[in-house]
């Protein structure tokens, strides 16, 4: 018998106890929810009753943001919950392989709980450790990595004996920075506090002022001009205003923002609090992903210190009435919450389906008031352009793309990790650094970006040719681009928040004819009605994930079109499957907008 899960299940909720940590703010209940399922186990019809009368709210509503996020689980699962990261760069370590010989040891099936209730295993999306895969998460928390076929083996017995995941060897769990090439944000940091003085030196008007001379553009992916936003924010009226960091990186083959929160989290806050003085805040959140939950304890270490040291609290460095604190809200993983309006509504305790905008969070954000959210590497440069300046980081990368990106190199290279360098550099730069060979595509910005082909290696990165969120994947010439295509279109359609019929349903029907063709019953129809899925989802859904869903495809459809054709055959209709049906059928699913708004995905 599973005893650990008995004991679970069999003790008491101290639910007030937890209530009292967090106010009794409905606001907190995707704290709530994620913390009592650490004690449960999962979350039981009856628990959420509990948890929707302790705060006032409905059950369905409870119950709604429970069924939201993929990490809370309102049926029974194993007491090791484990979930392979399946990022295409997993598998091309071999990470179905490893999953199939973990299931086969455990004598388990793939997303289902073994009879005793001791274990269930089942695959996740990007875990944000490309650099270091194949890798997995034990219940949610605990990471593995640089998975092998005898670390599986072991892995096996530590968990039929029923060992904690904690007591198991540190170095499973070892995540190294793999920091390959620095430039200025990952090379000598400012001493804390000294952004904050050049800040307070300038006075707000004069920070804002100088934030817009550097040019400083959102490293999220759309660019959009820091200073502009921050000004927006000052001058919108509200009651408060708030900082939202937006640690949620969720897209497949980025991990420049774990690096950051895990070695430069004195230069983060201190951008946010350089944030707080320009626009008039008192509070900030960071939305730390619930993949990097394991960050936590050191993150609130930091903020801990630094309130000792007077960088944060009351009178920051001795100035009267500047009053400003961070606190960490955990996701529950969701991709669709790197959206910066379905963040907020994550943060307010709601599922996190993005907002129809305008108005937008700078006037009307966080519990309704003016709010400036930005990721943590745009953070970061704010701290060394306070203490530089902003004609200094003007100078660095091109015109319309100033200061220095960082890069997460995954796939097929020798030297995977965190590459730095000012905007401007060619593709080609990073693969002859990364140790790439016989490279045919690089998928830059994640499934979200553009896959350029051998022919556009010479090509630079930049918002005026090649934007990217940080992601940059390499694939060579033995990859099979339509298998990529396919795992990015799986991640899209298990990924859809679902609130809008064409991206509900138009990236399940991309599935469905990849799966088609990956099963090798399609014909050049199929590839037709792919092409038409594109248009008619690309102006149609409600966020920027629907609009973004078909660019791999696109790309690699225009690009490696032989990959396709190696799948197709003459007919028509196959297995009963009516080509002309499935078109009619994705027409009238994406033929109107059901909310009128088109959202960027990314700051």
């Amino acid at each position: 018998m599973n005893t650990h899960r008995q004991a679970l299940e069999a003790s008491p909720l101290d639910l007030q106890g937890l209530l009292a940590q967090h106010h009794s703010a409905p606001l907190a209940l995707v704290q709530i929810l994620r913390e009592v399922q650490a004690s449960r186990g999962w979350l039981s019809q009856p628990v959420l009753q509990q948890v929707a009368t302790a705060l006032n709210l409905t059950l369905a509503h409870v119950q709604g943001v429970a069924d939201f996020y993929r990490f809370f689980h309102t049926q029974p699962v194993g007491s090791y919950r484990v979930l392979f990261s399946d990022n295409i760069t997993d598998r091309m370590l071999g990470s179905e392989a490893l999953l199939r010989q973990l299931c086969a040891q455990l004598k388990v099936a793939p997303d289902q709980m073994r009879g005793d209730g001791l274990v269930s295993i089942a695959t996740t999306s990007c875990t944000g450790l490309c650099d270091q895969g194949p890798a997995l998460l034990i219940n949610h928390h605990q990471l593995i990595t640089r998975l092998t076929p005898e670390r599986v083996t072991q892995m096996a017995a530590l968990i039929e004996q029923q060992l904690p995941a904690e007591q198991w060897p540190s170095e499973w769990s070892q995540v190294d920075d793999q920091i390959r090439l620095a430039d200025v944000k990952l090379g000598a940091q400012p001493v804390p506090g000294a952004g904050i003085a050049a800040a307070l030196a300038r006075e707000p008007q004069a920070m804002l002022d100088d934030l817009k001379r550097s040019k400083l553009r959102g490293r999220g992916g759309a660019g959009y001009a820091t200073g502009t936003k921050w000004q927006l924010c000052r001058n919108a009226v509200g009651q408060a205003h708030y900082v939202v960091c937006n640690a949620d990186e969720g897209e497949p083959g980025t991990f420049k923002d774990r690096v950051l929160l895990t070695s430069y989290a004195d230069t983060l806050f201190e951008g946010m609090t350089i944030a707080a003085w320009s626009i008039g805040a008192k509070h900030g959140l960071v939305y730390l992903r619930g993949e990097y939950r394991y960050l936590l304890a050191h993150l609130q270490a930091v903020l801990q210190r630094r309130r000792e040291q007077g960088l944060l609290g009351n009178a920051i460095q001795g100035k009267a009435g500047f009053d400003f604190d961070i606190s960490i809200h955990v996701g529950a993983g969701a991709y669709v919450c790197g959206e910066e309006s379905a963040l907020i509504e994550s943060l307010e305790g709601k599922r996190g389906v993005p907002r129809i905008r305008p108005p937008f969070p700078v006037e009307h954000g966080y519990l309704g008031q003016p709010t400036t959210v930005n990721n943590v590497e745009t953070f970061c440069a704010v701290t060394h352009i306070a203490v530089h300046g902003g004609a200094w980081w003007a100078r660095i990368g091109t015109a319309q793309s100033t200061g220095t990106k960082l890069h997460s190199v995954s796939g097929d290279c020798a030297r995977p990790g965190i590459y730095e360098y000012p905007f401007g550099t060619r593709v080609g730069r990073i693969l002859e650094d990364c140790g790439a060979h016989d490279t045919q595509a690089v998928q830059v910005g994640g499934p979200s970006g553009v896959c350029l082909s051998t022919s556009e290696f010479n090509r630079r990165i930049g918002f005026e040719d090649v934007p990217t969120a940080g992601a940059f994947m390499v694939f060579d010439r033995s990859r099979d681009m339509f298998d990529v295509a396919r795992n990015f279109a799986h991640f899209f359609a298990h990924e859809s928040c679902g609130f809008c019929t064409p991206c509900r349903v138009g990236t399940e029907l991309v599935v469905r004819q990849l799966d088609k063709l990956k099963r090798g019953y399609g014909s050049s129809a199929d590839i037709q009605v792919l092409y038409e899925l594109d248009k008619l989802m690309h102006g149609a859904t409600h966020c920027g994930l629907g609009a973004a869903a078909c660019n791999p495809l696109r790309d690699t459809i225009a690009k490696f079109r032989p990959a396709y054709e190696q799948h197709l055959k003459s007919l028509h209709f196959v297995a009963g499957f009516d080509m002309d049906a499935e078109l009619s059928q994705a027409r009238r699913a994406t033929g109107r907008n059901d909310s009128g708004a088109h959202l960027e995905n990314f700051e």
